[in-house]
């Protein structure tokens, strides 16, 4: 017996496929960020990538080719989370507000730090790199002073969040404290590193480090500059 089927606007529209969003570079930027934040450097692979972007490998590899492109890619990401600031008559204050939350970003993302040695030439990075130098010049730096100025905040801000990421890593609050006994065990060996508060982050906090030597840094490229 032959069902007649029920009036055209009674009946239910078939089912469509989902329509994946479309790869694209921000999308596998967001993705590649996402899966180092939690796995590393090393967790990072072109198939872990491509599952987690729900795409074929084919499609990934026609927007990059290697994991470097992706670690070139993530890391100009994160700089793009670092806000350029407003341009104001303090030229020192402004370098300070972009190179603090340069560090920010950097912690955020403690695998970031240790691949900026890396050729840094993406827009993100340029743009701050860019506000930063024209700060400095400002300030009076010029020539091989700047370059000198500039190489000196990258190499701090780079070394100081590498090192405070690797503590935070271990996951171990008692790591830093058998360091500091460490040292005070030994204090006739290590008189100065005993009384200075070598790695006593109970004497002098990570903040208050970086800030007295991002001041330091910034007070010398202000005489150098008066001296060109």
């Amino acid at each position: 017996m032959t069902t007649t089927p029920p009036p055209v606007w009674l009946r239910a529209e078939p089912a469509r496929a989902r329509r994946k969003p479309p790869l694209t570079l921000d999308r596998i930027v967001g993705a590649a960020v996402a899966l180092l934040d939690a796995d590393g450097i090393e967790g990072l692979t072109m198939r872990r990538l491509a599952q987690r972007l729900d795409v074929t490998a084919t499609a990934l590899y026609w927007h990059v080719k290697t994991k470097d492109d992706v670690l070139d890619l993530a890391v100009d990401g994160v700089f793009g989370d670092v806000p350029i600031p407003g341009v104001t008559d303090d030229w020192r204050e402004d370098a300070r507000v972009l190179v603090r939350a340069w560090r920010a970003a950097m912690l955020r993302h403690p695998w970031a730090p240790g691949l900026i040695g890396r050729p840094m030439l993406g827009p993100n990075v340029l743009a701050r790199t860019e506000f930063l130098q024209a700060a400095l010049v400002r300030g009076g730096c010029g020539g091989l002073r700047l370059a000198v100025a500039t190489r000196m905040l990258a190499n701090y801000v780079i070394g100081a969040s590498l090192t405070e990421a690797t503590w935070r890593q271990t996951a171990d609050p008692e790591a830093r404290a058998a360091a500091r006994d460490h040292i005070a065990a030994s204090a006739d060996t290590y008189p100065t590193l005993t009384a200075s508060g070598h790695l006593d982050d109970t004497r002098w906090s990570d903040d208050l480090l970086f800030e007295e030597g991002l001041d330091g840094i910034l007070r010398a490229a202000a005489r150098t500059g008066t001296q060109d």
